[in-house]
């Protein structure tokens, strides 16, 4: 929602360059307001003591609480053209950190639209409320822009986005035995894999048990178990790789109701044949997974 007055030629926020401009601005505004509550605005304006941002929250902060009663059309243009480029920035930065290529100036008229709509909610007591308020306008609309068009799912929230006040977690006969048996049915489910997977480690050859006993209990390295075993570190690799896949494969078939069928790789004919050791460790190529 754009302020149609023809002076929304930017009020820029340049020094007394911008007390002048605002001073003429506010004259504008002499049918829609009192004499007192305009005084009152040309006196910030005018207040060399004030900074310029100063100067603009405090006027900025009046406006709308005219608007709020009042619903004066002249007050919104002026308050439209002292905010709209402030916002603006903030609009844009907030896209910007949700990855939203989203223009920010069509999310900035929903933002005063959301002004326009709410001035009820606005409370005057103290002389920067405008800018805080439109903050968490600017935030909450970002916010339901993102979710309008699907983003919400998506979209990381920025941590200070969340809510500082701890969420509040109701505790009832009915949650609490829910979670009771959620815990039961977690740790028997827990229990049945591992039986199943100790059922079928048993299942495999020594040689299997031996080197994913010592990669995966005793957390040696690779290199380690194969030296102890005295394989080569590749075989080794392909021992465990192919014992792992014996027991996934022999619980799979247990859950889908088959035979488990893990049967040991042959054990090889002599420590000192390296050839008929390899053809034994890659035996298992015959296998045909299900």
């Amino acid at each position: 929602m754009q302020a149609s007055d023809p002076h929304q030629a930017e009020l820029c926020v340049a020094g007394s360059a911008f007390r002048e401009r605002l001073d003429a601005r506010l004259a504008d505004l002499n049918g829609e307001l009192a004499g007192a509550e305009l005084l009152g605005l040309r006196s910030i304006a005018i207040d060399a003591q004030r900074g310029v941002e100063a100067v603009r929250d405090a006027v900025s902060t009046r406006l709308m609480e005219s608007f709020r009663t009042t619903h004066g059309k002249a007050s919104f243009g002026l308050l439209y053209e002292l905010n709209s480029q402030h916002l603006l920035v903030q609009v844009a930065g907030r896209l910007r950190r949700y990855g939203s290529k989203a223009d920010p100036r069509d999310v900035l008229q929903e933002v005063f639209f959301n002004v326009y709509r709410y001035p009820h909610r606005f409370n005057a007591e103290r002389e920067d409320a405008f800018r805080v308020w439109s903050a968490m306008i600017v935030r909450n609309t970002v916010l339901k822009h993102l979710r309008s068009i699907g983003r919400a799912g998506r979209s990381e929230v920025a941590i200070d986005d969340l809510s500082e006040q701890p969420e509040g977690v109701s505790a009832s006969p009915l949650s609490g035995a829910i979670e009771a048996e959620s815990r039961e049915e977690c740790a028997r489910v827990y229990m049945t894999y591992l039986h199943l997977y100790l059922r079928f480690y048993a299942m495999l050859s020594e040689r299997e048990r031996a080197a994913l006993r010592m990669v995966e209990v005793d957390e040696c390295s690779y290199r380690q178990a194969a030296d102890e075993l005295g394989i080569k570190l590749e075989n080794l690799k392909m021992v465990i790789f192919r014992a792992r896949r014996k027991i996934h494969r022999a619980m799979r078939r247990v859950f889908d109701g088959m035979s488990p069928d893990c049967r040991p790789a042959r054990e090889p004919r002599s420590t000192r044949d390296p050839v008929g050791a390899t053809d034994a460790i890659f035996a298992d190529d015959q296998e045909v997974d299900e």
